[in-house]
């Protein structure tokens, strides 16, 4: 459930990005005016982006109009969008801010449905003074049932997930790996932005465990979405977060994350991560297996029109197993007798001895699990 919700409307001018309109007035909503357009927004005509904003989540919906004004510079931009402690069924008013954002391109200066709105949802959605600061964190460890996972929209037609998928490929494995040991992933493309910020939620998807005991000791992965140079202070303070931004200098500060994510090119500056952006024949099996349950997923649907469960269902289920498969094993071995972790238990777990043995270290140190690895390293005698 929503415990906020915010209302703002963005315009841009010659002056720059400003905010416009709010409800309520006293809300502090500094920052907001940029991260809701994102910078290059000016070259596309329409877009929507979601953002975090301190305690809350974000979903705005910008749109480009042309117009015959000197003041305007040809162009009139403006976005209307939300805040709430949760961005889970951010979506399901996409439509509405749509609608909205191009009312205000052809109406502007009028807010009649925009504060109708806000006083119809700030009733079902409402929270009591002082209750924002004392609201638990989002985790992205849950216990997970495949009904309980964040929805999102889905504006292009094969679903989030295949989309994400097709995107990157067996690069999906060298994500799922850093989303694992919480890594920092920052996410570059030009706008549009939407479908960058639903990648940022997929990434996140690949690290859910359901298993009671994982996760206490490792800092909690967090999905920021969209940021911009506004953001450098507090990306500069955090240990783990997933997010995508348009601006490309990001690349340069180097001490704000450990994955870069340049379209399909994923890398990372440290020396010790490199080894986990080769792909394994353990990561081509997995990439393999994943594409096999698509394909009789889809054929069920197309033959039996069975849609239960969903592609969405069966993207987070085929990780939240493996990564079930993974923990259980390593939490078996370190309750055992000599603690040791051997190539068969790697195999077991769907690893690549060998290949994933950097990856084991790395995941065994971040969770805190008492095990001997003792897997050689052929690079050493």
């Amino acid at each position: 459930m929503f415990a906020r919700l915010r209302r703002w409307r963005i315009r841009f001018v010659a002056a720059g990005n400003m905010v416009e309109w709010c409800l309520p007035q006293d809300i502090d909503l500094e920052g907001v005016e940029f991260k809701s357009m994102a910078s290059g927004s000016h070259k596309i005509q329409s877009d929507f982006i979601y953002f975090r904003k301190g305690p809350f989540f974000g979903l705005a919906c910008f749109a480009n109009m042309p117009v015959e004004s000197e003041l305007e510079r040809g162009a009139r931009m403006k976005s209307v969008g939300i805040l709430s402690h949760s961005y889970t069924l951010l979506y399901r008013y996409m439509h509405f801010l749509e609608n909205q954002v191009r009312h205000q391109l052809e109406t502007p200066g009028h807010y009649s449905h925009l504060a109708a709105f806000y006083e119809d949802k700030k009733g079902v959605l409402h929270a009591g003074p002082g209750r924002g600061s004392s609201l638990p964190p989002v985790y992205w460890l849950p216990s997970i049932h495949r009904y309980m996972y964040p929805e999102m929209k889905i504006t292009h037609p094969a679903g989030c997930m295949s989309q994400f998928i097709k995107f990157f490929g067996e690069q999906i494995l060298i994500l799922w790996k850093f989303a694992l040991l919480r890594k920092r992933i920052l996410i570059f493309s030009p706008p549009p932005v939407g479908v960058v910020c639903y990648r940022v939620y997929c990434c996140c998807c690949l690290a859910n465990v359901s298993l009671p005991g994982i996760g206490g000791t490792i800092p909690e992965s967090k999905p920021f979405f969209y940021v911009n140079v506004a953001d450098i202070e507090s990306l500069e303070v955090e240990v783990s977060y997933v997010a995508c931004t348009t601006e490309k200098i990001f690349e340069e500060k180097q001490e704000l994350y450990d994955v870069y994510v340049d379209n399909q090119n994923v890398k990372t500056h440290h020396d010790h991560l490199q080894p986990l952006l080769k792909i394994n024949s353990a990561d081509r099996e997995k990439y393999r297996r994943l594409n096999e349950q698509r394909q009789m997923l889809l054929y069920s649907q197309e033959v039996e029109g069975d849609y239960n469960p969903c592609e969405e269902d069966l993207f987070v289920l085929f990780f939240l197993e493996q990564n079930n498969r993974i923990f259980q094993t390593l939490l078996e071995v370190s309750a055992s007798q000599d603690k040791t972790l051997t190539a068969e238990h790697a195999r077991g777990m769907g690893l690549d001895p060998q290949g994933d043995r950097s990856f084991l270290m790395d995941l065994l140190e971040a969770y805190g699990i008492d095990v001997m690895l003792v897997i050689d390293n052929p690079c050493c005698p």
